[in-house]
C-alpha cells in the first residue's frame, strides 16, 4: 500500500527509509534536505507505535524510543494511557492492539510490544505482517514454539527487530564474549546463573474473582488464554508468576543474565534439561527450581579452533538461587554480587546486571589483566538506538529475533523441565520436541483460545 508523505508521494515511509540509506553513505536523511516544504524527513524521525503502556517496562520503552515519533499509543487499561497521553497528547489512542494495526500500520514504521509474555507473539506477528520493524520485551516469547514462530516470521517478511534485553547491546558483554574467546579461561565447561524472588509467591491456587475495573478489556487482556476470573493478584504485575501467562524468573532476569553466556559459547540447542531440584509445585504458579541443560559442541568462527567444546548451563530461581555453592576454586565472597558466573580449565569470570560488568573472578585477577583486542562492534548509544539505527538502514540488531528467537527457545526449556523432576529430557532442537517424554511436548507450544490461533510459518 503506498501513502502520500509531503514530497514522498509514490512511497511509504519505510521504504523511503530503506531505499534512501540504500543510495546513500548516510543512515538517514538529514532535515534539511526538505525543508524546502516545511515537513521533516521521512528518515528523521520514525513513527512509532507503542503496545502496552504501563505495567513493568511500558513507560520505559516509550522513553526508549522517545527520540522518535510517538504516533499511537495502545494498552488494555485505560489507567496505563493516562499519563503517556498527556506527554503524548497528538497520539493515536487505541485499546485493542488489532485495530490499531489495522488502521495505523500505513501511518507507522514500526512498534514496541510491552505486554504480558503470553500476548507477544500475535502483536508482533501481526505488525511483521504489515512490514513493521518490531521491538518485543523480553522474554521474546511464553512458549517455544512461539519463538520458531516469531524468527521465522521475521526472516518471511525481512522486518528489522529486537529483543528487550538491554545488556545485550553493553560494553561488558562484548568483553565477555573476547576473554572467553581469546582462550584466557580455557575451555568454559560450566556456567552458573541465578535469581531469587519472583512474582505470585505463595499463591498456589486461582485467586478469588474480583470485579473487573471499568478501565480494563479484560477479555483481551487475556489473548490467547483460557478465559479466568479477573484477579489485582494478576494485573498489573504478578501475571508473570502464573503458568498461563508468564515464565517467572527465568524469562524476567534469567533471560538478561545468561545473554553474555549465550552470546560468547554460540549456545543453540541443548542435547538435554534436567531439573535437578524443586519445591513449591502447584497447579497456577511456578515454583522455585533449579535445572541443567547440557550443550554439545558447536561451531564458533570466533574462537581460534573453530568451535565450542560441550557445556553445562545451571540456572538456580527463588528459593534454590540461596542455595547456590561456589565451584571448586571460589568462595562465596568472590562470587557475592554476581549472578553469572562461567568455570574454565583455566579461570573464571562473573557478570552483574544484565550483563553490564564482567571480572574475572576473584576480582584481584583484574588487577594486571590486559583485555583482549576488540573483536566485537560497540553499541554507545544503546539498546533502543541499535534498533532504531536498524530502522534507518543501519546494520541489524544485536539481539534481532534470528539471535533472540533460539536464545529463548532453550532459556524456556527451563520451565517446562521442573514438572518432570530428576528426569533427563532429550531435546531435539530441529524438530523442536522431547525424544523421551510425549507428556513434557505438550508444553512447548501454547493452547489457543478461539479466535486466536496462530499457525506455523516456513520460508
Amino acid at each position: 500500500m503506498k501513502k502520500e508523505t509531503g514530497d514522498v508521494s509514490q512511497a511509504t515511509r519505510r521504504e523511503f527509509l530503506v531505499s534512501t540509506a540504500a543510495l546513500t553513505a548516510f543512515t538517514i536523511v538529514p532535515r534539511h534536505v526538505l525543508a524546502h516544504s516545511g515537513q521533516p524527513a521521512p528518515s528523521d524521525k520514525l513513527h512509532i507505535g507503542c503496545v502496552g503502556t504501563g505495567g513493568m517496562m511500558g513507560a520505559g520503552d516509550i522513553r526508549g524510543v522517545s527520540s522518535e515519533t510517538i504516533y499511537a499509543l495502545c494498552d488494555v487499561d485505560e489507567k496505563h494511557l493516562k499519563e503517556p497521553v498527556e506527554h503524548y497528547p497528538e497520539a493515536k489512542v487505541y485499546k485493542d492492539f488489532r485495530e490499531m494495526l489495522d488502521k495505523e500500520h500505513k501511518h507507522l514504521d514500526a512498534i514496541t510490544v510491552t505486554t504480558p509474555d503470553h500476548t507477544h507473539a500475535a502483536i508482533a506477528l501481526m505488525a511483521m505482517e504489515r512490514g513493521l520493524a518490531v521491538h518485543c520485551q523480553k522474554p521474546l516469547t511464553q512458549t517455544v514454539w512461539e519463538s520458531r514462530l516469531l524468527a521465522m516470521a521475521a526472516k518471511k517478511y525481512g522486518v528489522v527487530t529486537q529483543m528487550g534485553n538491554q545488556g545485550y547491546s553493553s560494553e561488558a558483554t562484548r568483553v565477555a564474549c573476547e576473554i572467553i574467546w581469546n582462550g584466557d579461561l580455557g575451555d568454559i565447561t560450566e556456567v552458573h546463573s541465578m535469581s531469587g524472588g519472583g512474582f505470585a509467591r505463595g499463591i498456589t491456587e486461582w485467586p478469588p474473582a474480583e470485579t473487573i475495573p471499568d478501565t480494563l478489556d479484560w477479555d483481551l487482556w487475556l489473548g490467547r488464554a483460557a478465559e479466568a476470573p479477573y484477579s489485582s493478584k494478576i494485573h498489573p504485575i504478578e501475571w508473570r508468576g502464573f503458568l498461563e501467562y508468564g515464565s517467572q524468573m527465568i524469562g524476567d532476569w534469567g533471560i538478561h543474565q545468561l545473554g553474555p553466556a549465550n552470546w560468547a559459547l554460540q549456545l543453540g540447542s541443548p542435547d538435554s534439561v534436567e531439573c535437578v531440584a524443586v519445591e513449591g509445585v502447584n497447579p497456577v504458579t511456578y515454583p522455585h527450581y533449579s535445572c541443567k541443560m547440557v550443550f554439545p559442541e558447536r561451531p564458533n568462527k570466533y574462537a581460534p579452533s573453530g568451535k565450542m567444546p560441550p557445556v553445562t548451563v545451571y540456572w538456580y530461581e527463588g528459593n534454590m538461587a540461596s542455595g547456590f555453592e561456589p565451584p571448586e576454586g571460589l568462595t562465596a565472597e568472590d562470587v557475592s554480587g554476581f549472578n553469572e558466573i562461567f568455570v574454565g580449565t583455566k579461570g573464571f569470570m562473573g557478570t552483574k546486571g544484565r550483563g553490564e560488568s564482567v571480572s574475572l573472578l576473584p576480582e584481584s585477577e583484574m588487577a594486571d589483566y590486559e583485555k583482549p583486542a576488540q573483536v566485537l562492534k560497540r553499541v554507545p548509544a544503546g539498546h533502543y538506538q541499535d534498533w532504531i539505527q536498524a530502522c534507518k538502514g543501519g546494520d541489524a540488531p544485536c539481539s534481532n529475533f534470528s539471535i533472540a528467537g533460539p536464545f529463548t527457545e532453550w532459556l524456556l526449556l527451563g520451565s517446562i523441565c521442573w514438572r518432570f523432576p530428576k528426569e533427563t529430557l532429550l531435546w531435539d532442537g530441529a524438530n523442536m520436541r522431547f525424544t523421551n517424554n510425549d507428556q513434557a511436548n505438550e508444553y512447548v507450544k501454547p493452547r489457543f483460545r478461539k479466535g486466536w490461533e496462530l499457525n506455523d510459518i516456513t520460508v
